[in-house]
């Protein structure tokens, strides 16, 4: 961001973006709570319009002169594009529906296309804090609906329903986990951003987005979270002795772990993986966890399947495997499809004893999932996607956290493909570069005379 874009764009163009880019953020973050009062639940399709709608606002509209800026667009553009091609590629090979191509497509790349749209929008310092503040009382509402839930409407009490305390995902399967994601991603990036805010009160937050994981038993959220910051560590590990530190310091930490999940209630439920048994080749965890792996190929007709999948939905892809089922009677018309392939893989997570245990043991995750759809193919456009995000818009070791807390997440269950979750990342993310934007703009206008 320089003067010349700020000069260039018309300020009615930034209130008109700006508010267009906050309504798509909110379109895939309260859906559920609209449709809990009783809205149409076509209302859960809203974002898949919003969100490339605002995009093409700000693409079409902005006037930006900075070369830096641009070149991102322009990149982006290009990795998207490679993936609609994919995509569509994988769709016509395997006979699926235009509509399987279209959904499948915009849930993997709606959160590059929001980081897009948020790095592409020509924004002032006020628009900047503007968009990141009600952003934040988003995530500070799915907070508060988490805590009611628990400790006010007691539905953890409510047998059978353990996994009730989903904040605003009411309603969603895995809301729990989907409210307890952003609650820990708004609390990493509150706590390091907000540095006009006292030390106590940031560290109250997080204390509070934690507290949301444990009501809620959402395990899987911390373990994307440290997952993620090993990765991130050992990518950016200069001293070795350090290193070695760390690592006695973490061997450390999971030892007083494993003794709190004895001795504290609350990590109970942390137990069920400690069981030495359930791991290594003939383990029943390792059987079912890599179960895709098994049974898709079994239903490829052609060398080709390997690059292109077996379609797009026609796996354990987020569409596969739940929402053509939960929205069947919408999409079917239509036109869409399905393939047997989902129902022989949901077949295995019932016949075993661990399917309905935790979904750190389900087959149905996110890579599994674009590579049963869309192949080596698929999977190569979206980490090309992926490698232009952290090269070009994840100015910071927090941007590149808050990416690999997601890559985790892809290996555990389907989040990639949660629009709730990712495309709040997403907004983290960009909102990130803008504030890094906006400071390198306030200190270019303080050293002008």
């Amino acid at each position: 961001m320089n003067p010349a874009l700020e000069s260039s764009a018309k300020p009615k163009g930034y209130v008109t973006n700006s508010n267009l880019t906050l309504f798509a953020i909110a379109s895939a973050l309260f859906p559920r709570v609209l449709t809990a009062l009783k809205f149409p639940s076509a209302i859960n399709f809203l974002h898949f319009a919003m969100i490339p709608f605002a995009c093409g606002s700000v693409l079409f509209s902005s006037r930006s002169k900075d070369a830096k800026q641009i070149a991102i667009s322009r990149n982006l553009l290009i990795g998207l594009f490679l993936l609609l091609i994919s995509t569509f590629a994988s769709a016509l090979l395997n006979e699926a529906g235009v509509i399987n191509a279209v959904l499948s497509y915009l849930l993997l790349a709606e959160p590059f296309i929001l980081i897009l749209t948020i790095v592409a929008v020509p924004m002032s310092p006020d628009r900047f804090e503007r968009l990141r503040n009600w952003t934040i009382t988003f995530a500070m509402i799915n907070l508060i609906f988490a805590h009611v839930q628990a400790y006010i409407q007691r539905l953890d009490r409510f047998i059978g329903l353990e996994d009730n305390i989903k904040g605003i995902y009411i309603g969603q399967g895995a809301g729990h986990v989907i409210g307890g994601s952003v609650s820990m991603t708004f609390a990493v990036y509150y706590f390091i951003t907000a540095r006009t805010k006292p030390l106590w009160f940031r560290f109250l937050i997080v204390a509070a987005c934690f507290n949301h994981l444990l009501i809620a038993d959402a395990k899987q959220v911390l373990i994307s979270f440290i997952g993620g910051y090993i990765i991130l560590y050992l990518i950016n590990v200069k001293d070795i002795r350090k290193t070695i530190m760390y690592i006695i310091l973490g061997i450390a930490f999971i030892a007083v772990f494993y003794w709190a999940t004895f001795q504290f209630e609350a990590l109970s439920p942390y137990r069920v993986w400690i069981r030495p048994e359930l791991y290594g080749p003939d383990g029943e965890a390792t059987l079912l966890k890599f179960a895709t792996f098994r049974i898709v190929p079994q239903y490829f007709h052609s060398p080709l399947n390997w690059l292109v999948g077996l379609g797009p939905g026609h796996t354990v892809g987020r569409l596969g495997g739940w929402m053509l089922d939960a929205y069947w009677n919408l999409l079917a018309p239509l036109d869409a499809t399905k393939h047997p392939a989902s129902v022989a893989v949901w077949t295995a997570v019932r016949d075993s004893w661990l399917g309905d245990q935790s979904s750190m043991f389900s087959p149905l995750f996110g890579w599994a999932g674009i590579w049963g759809d869309l192949g080596l193919l698929g999977l190569g456009s979206y980490f090309y996607l992926s490698f232009l995000i952290w090269r070009d818009v994840c100015i910071s070791d927090l941007s590149k956290y808050l990416i690999l807390t997601v890559f985790v997440f892809a290996l555990i269950f389907s989040q990639l493909e949660e629009p709730g979750y990712t495309l709040f990342v997403a907004s983290m993310v960009g909102l990130n570069w803008q504030d890094y934007q906006s400071k390198k703009l306030s200190q270019i206008t303080q050293l002008s005379p």
